[in-house]
């Protein structure tokens, strides 16, 4: 039942052509920006850093961003209350929703991916488990805080605040630029863009910090959302 649902989701997300720019096509024009233009200054190598980055924002923008706007407009248009009605549990809803977004997730990575490896990145094969989990777990994080937005608001409010946190974080959530405050580091897009940048240019395992911050921010946001999400 999981995985009937899981790929429903996905599939309908790769069909949504809002979707594919928001997750496909913006991830891959700021990745060619960023590691051939010096605009904005990026650790050396310059590709690297921007292909951990750009890894994050695609998760962000499928996990959270598109999540989010597609929850709240099915609540709106009755989806979600026509799935209840087939005796699917509320866990297993959330939990499709997220197993869809990994699997869109995924297939972005990979052409970002090859994108990075066109461009020049030279990546380190001792980071690509940790990349892998890097990813799932970044997916299941910022899942369960786009089920919390998509799933308490009306979806008009929903549209709006999923754009405007995903431009904020992008710009100073510690994603596209590094941003020196402390608390920006407590951010789960801060604590992805940098537990990557460490497994893909430097090939190694992410620093105990940032992933208890991604771990801290799922738990919450997935036992905030099993109590707050509403059908319509």
């Amino acid at each position: 039942m999981l995985f009937v649902h899981a790929r429903t989701e996905a599939m309908l997300t790769l069909r949504n052509g809002e979707q594919i720019l928001l997750t496909v096509i913006i991830p891959l024009a700021l990745l060619v920006a960023l590691s051939l233009m010096s605009v904005i200054p990026m650790p050396e190598p310059r590709v690297g850093s921007a292909a951990a980055r750009i890894f994050a924002l695609a998760i962000i923008s499928s996990a959270f961003t598109g999540q989010a706007i597609a929850l709240g407009f099915d609540r709106r248009y009755g989806v979600l209350k026509r799935l209840a009605a087939s005796a699917l549990p509320r866990w297993l809803l959330i939990a499709g929703r997220v197993c869809g977004a990994l699997v869109v997730v995924a297939i972005q990575i990979a052409l970002l991916a090859v994108t990075a490896l066109i461009l020049g990145w030279k990546f380190p094969l001792s980071g690509l488990p940790w990349m892998v989990l890097l990813i799932v777990l970044g997916t299941l994080t910022f899942g369960a805080l786009g089920v919390l937005l998509g799933g308490a608001l009306r979806a008009e409010i929903v549209l709006a605040l999923a754009n405007i946190i995903w431009f904020v974080l992008l710009m100073v959530g510690g994603v596209a630029l590094s941003v020196p405050v402390g608390f920006v580091h407590l951010l789960p897009s801060a604590a992805l863009a940098q537990a990557l940048e460490t497994a893909v240019v430097h090939g190694t395992a992410p620093g105990v910090g940032p992933v208890a911050v991604l771990v801290a921010w799922g738990v919450v946001a997935g036992a905030l959302s099993t109590r707050t999400t509403r059908l319509t």
